[in-house]
């Protein structure tokens, strides 16, 4: 929790007052609503608004030995862990089921304009901090400590805060993760007060990269958005862009493309573009792109595929009001969350979102094993979403590319990916749920899929491609 006199502790704890009053809040409206005036427990009968039931959540709500906890977790080169997640990491902090917890998330792509997204951030400063001498993180990726491009190889690429660990947790159980709120991460240099700023890179490893119509071929460009962080402009307008030049980092190596998370471009070198999507307004749905638990098939994971567990999922709908179910393949859950984006489009096609470091509140529910026989939640094995009006289901070519492609799995997912295979996981998956928590024979489910399900590009730039499917609640409204 926070404690003593640190500024950040006041700024949080003015936050934390905010949230909950807007939570109770929102408690009151909720309590005077139609929906409630209509009978919530019908409804809830009905159509299963949540995939946790009442008797359920009472159980759940039981384990809780006390009262919540509020706790907050900022971002520094102390609390974060960039490219990868590992069941041996140190917890940054131990909470039980039903408390809180805010995170600071930082995006790796904040070297792309240092002057908007690092200066005068102290987290951030000591986060991206590097030298001939030192980096503030040395370790970017789950590859070798001795990499010619730097350690860690750049074999994953995300920062993220974390891990935190639930107590009680362990294989075979089921943490529920409510977003609670997410909010953009003010620039901290004065010269650009009220404003956040995000990066979208066109980028070597995206879709679009060897199927170019005009210009240089191949090239990569970055893109610089800016986004109200006072919240009153829901979107984004592009400031400038650039082709990316030839960076040779502090360690006096030469980096030809964006090979290695945190290189820091020097300005003086590229040439800016200001007259870029003119007039486009882009919608803003603040996100994170990566959020997990940490996985048992391997001691340090490249955060880059996503599995089973979560990671880098890289899907919209995993923003404020949405719940995150994930199964547990390690004690203590091991949670941590990175990659934050302003706004994405479902692929993520040229390679990156807008990339933009976020603050989210986020409450964990912890759901025993012993208590899932007869539920919705007894037979996940895979992260889902669900939010107010749908469930989501995450495919991926490999539900789990760690355990089906052996021991070269982290390097043999890159050339093994397609769609055909991501859809073929995402359809049977919604058939799973459909047969199981909604209690259809396989000819019911198969037949609602085609006319009632949604099935999407999730993205295709991640090594393990996904494809989700959608299916909105009010499909079930009928249901006795």
């Amino acid at each position: 929790m926070c404690q003593g006199d640190d500024p950040s502790c006041a700024e949080f704890e003015r936050h934390r007052a905010a949230l909950m009053g807007d939570l109770a809040r929102e408690r009151r409206s909720f309590l005077k609503s139609s929906f409630v005036a209509a009978g919530a427990a019908t409804t809830l009968a009905a159509g299963g608004l949540s995939l946790v039931s009442p008797a359920l959540a009472q159980t759940a709500a039981q384990r809780q030995p006390r009262q919540p906890s509020h706790y907050n977790l900022p971002a520094n080169a102390d609390t974060v862990h960039w490219g990868y997640f590992s069941k041996l990491l140190k917890p940054q902090i131990e909470i039980h089921s039903g408390d809180y917890v805010t995170i600071e998330t930082l995006t790796h792509h904040a070297n792309d304009d240092a002057e908007r997204m690092i200066d005068r951030d102290p987290g951030a400063e000591s986060v991206y901090l590097w030298t001939k001498d030192k980096k503030g993180v040395n370790r970017r990726g789950a590859g070798s400590m001795e990499a010619p491009i730097g350690a860690g190889g750049g074999l994953g690429v995300h920062i993220c805060t974390g891990p935190v660990a639930i107590i009680g947790a362990e294989p075979g159980d089921v943490l529920e993760v409510r977003i609670l709120d997410v909010k953009p991460r003010p620039s901290a240099n004065p010269k650009f007060k009220h404003a956040a700023f995000g990066s979208n890179a066109a980028a070597n490893w995206g879709f679009h990269y060897k199927d170019m119509l005009t210009g240089d071929r191949p090239r990569e460009v970055v893109t610089i958005y800016e986004i109200d962080a006072t919240g009153e402009r829901n979107w984004a307008h592009a400031l400038y862009n650039f082709r990316w030049p030839t960076v040779t980092d502090p360690s006096g190596i030469v980096h030809k493309v964006i090979d290695y998370p945190g290189l820091p471009v020097d300005h003086s070198k590229t040439e800016r573009n200001y007259d870029v999507l003119k007039g486009i307004r882009v919608p803003i749905r603040p996100h994170f792109g990566t959020m997990g638990l940490a996985p048992k098939e391997a001691d340090i994971v490249s955060s880059i595929p996503p599995s089973y567990t979560g990671g880098n999922i890289d899907n919209w709908r995993i923003g404020k009001g949405a719940t995150m179910y994930y199964p547990v393949a390690v004690p203590g859950a091991l949670f941590s969350a990175g990659d934050p984006h302003a706004s994405q489009g479902d692929s993520e096609l040229c390679g990156t979102a807008i990339e933009c470091s976020l603050t989210g509140t986020f409450q964990f529910i912890l759901h025993k094993q012993s208590d899932l026989a007869g539920t919705a939640l007894e037979a996940l094995n895979f992260p889902m979403i669900e939010t107010q009006d749908d469930w989501v289901l995450q495919g991926f070519s490999y539900a789990n590319y760690l355990e089906e492609l052996g021991p070269q799995a982290q390097s043999d997912i890159y050339s093994k990916s397609s769609i055909d295979l991501a859809m073929r996981d995402a359809f049977r998956k919604m058939r799973q749920f459909l047969m199981h928590a909604k209690g259809l024979t396989e000819d019911e489910a198969i037949s609602l899929m085609s006319i009632a399900v949604d099935f999407g590009i999730t993205q295709v730039v991640d090594g393990n491609w996904g494809v989700h499917a959608i299916i909105k609640k009010e499909v079930f409204a009928g249901r006795a």
